[in-house]
């Protein structure tokens, strides 16, 4: 039996009514918010994902199982070849993940990073902010940026061997964390949320002219804290973070929700662009 946990619907409807911006009408309540790396990076895919033409495309990084997407089939087949001169062909297996369809969001975790989520409690009503590693074609300024966003309104827990009838509904391709085996904590969240069409400056996280692993962030940020930053050295002023290599969600339990959800506005809102 799959355990579901999910928000009333007429919440839900509340938070999806709300145009550009899911976040307007969340009540006054202690939050969570992810910094969810995804993407292409110099160890899976080896370059930066593109901006091309002005829109960030990230490209899912190449798998040889549990996945019935080729980057052909995700419609990327063409731009990854390309990025990666033939190295990752179209007809390549992806991990799409997450996938974006009509307003909706899912993304899949298990293992070590799923416990760290679920160790750090979220759940319902946090967001999830998508980053990767890009670069604009033939530009050498490889950064951080976000590049989507989820606010989580529904936790499926799939458990070790999910079947394809646990596939969200609403998604053209069958989600790569229920097919094959997977850890017992493999886990969907589900909720509203979109792609950046842009290249927002304001989307970008790595420090303008600085090293990738260097980000501008907002001062609430230093306050509320950041699992895998706890090293007070990473912090380098108020605004200014040196970001951990490893880990693939980083959470902060937010204290200040007034100046973060202003915050959270603008960036979704720069993301709906």
């Amino acid at each position: 039996m799959k355990e579901i946990h999910c928000e009333s619907t007429a919440h839900a409807a509340a938070l999806l009514n709300v145009v550009g911006s899911p976040i307007a009408s969340r009540p006054c309540a202690l939050i969570k918010i992810i910094f969810s790396r995804k993407g292409f990076d110099s160890a899976a895919g080896k370059v930066p994902s593109p901006i091309i033409e002005g829109m960030p495309i990230s490209l899912p990084i190449p798998t040889e199982r549990r996945s019935k997407t080729t980057y052909r089939r995700a419609g990327l087949g063409k731009i990854v070849e390309q990025v990666t001169k033939g190295r990752i062909g179209s007809d390549n297996l992806c991990h799409e993940d997450p996938v974006f369809s009509d307003g909706r969001c899912v993304l899949g975790q298990t293992g070590a990073a799923q416990s760290h989520l679920e160790n750090n409690g979220v759940g319902v009503s946090d967001v999830f902010l998508f980053f990767g590693l890009f670069a604009s074609c033939g530009d050498q300024d490889r950064h951080h940026r976000i590049f989507g966003y989820m606010e989580v309104d529904e936790v499926r827990r799939l458990g070790s061997r999910p079947s394809e009838s646990d596939s969200p509904v609403g998604f053209s391709r069958q989600h790569p964390h229920t097919i094959g085996e997977w850890n017992a904590n493999n886990t969907l969240y589900l909720g509203p949320g979109a792609k950046a069409r842009n290249a927002q400056p304001s989307l970008r996280l790595t420090k303008a002219g600085g090293p990738v692993s260097v980000w501008s962030i907002p001062t609430w940020l230093k306050a509320a804290g950041l699992t895998y930053h706890s090293n007070p050295m990473r912090w380098r002023n108020d605004n200014e973070l040196f970001v951990a290599s490893r880990g693939q969600e980083f959470v902060s339990n937010v204290d200040d929700v007034a100046v973060s959800n202003k915050w959270l506005r603008a960036v979704i809102g720069a993301i709906n662009q």
